[in-house]
């Protein structure tokens, strides 16, 4: 025997029926009109994936002109180049924070005492870069 259904859930099915029409005997309001979410794919889907940024970067290179390569070398056979600098160019289009600005920080490689890592944050939806 099936339990009485509180009055308010009665008057809201007494409602539902007047505007709906008259449901079969033994249908439950909402049952089987559900949509599954999931399936929906939406416009920003792919915007707010993490993924790398795009990014180039070049590498300012020179002569060192000391003592002794001004001894050792003229312009016309010049001494080995060296890198002098290096300069990011790094474009975050889809910032989800566009208040909170992108950060670098300078980190000491493990591996060797030489070299260094630079290591680019800028927060979601993008990854870090680091280069050596």
């Amino acid at each position: 025997m099936a339990s009485k259904p509180a009055p308010s859930e009665h008057n809201l099915e007494l409602k539902a029926m007047k505007t709906m029409g008259a449901m079969e005997e033994g249908a439950v309001l909402g049952s089987g009109a559900e949509v599954n979410l999931d399936s929906q794919v939406y416009w920003w889907h792919d915007k707010y994936r993490p993924r790398k940024p795009k990014y180039f970067n070049r590498v300012h290179t020179g002569y060192e002109w000391n003592k002794y390569n001004q001894t050792h070398y003229d312009h016309d056979n010049p001494p080995p180049k060296i890198v002098q600098g290096y300069k990011f160019n790094i474009f975050y289009p889809d910032l989800a924070d566009k208040t909170k600005a992108p950060v670098y920080t300078i980190e000491k490689d493990g591996s060797s005492g030489e070299t260094c890592l630079i290591r680019f944050q800028a927060g979601p939806p993008y990854e870090d870069i680091v280069s050596e």
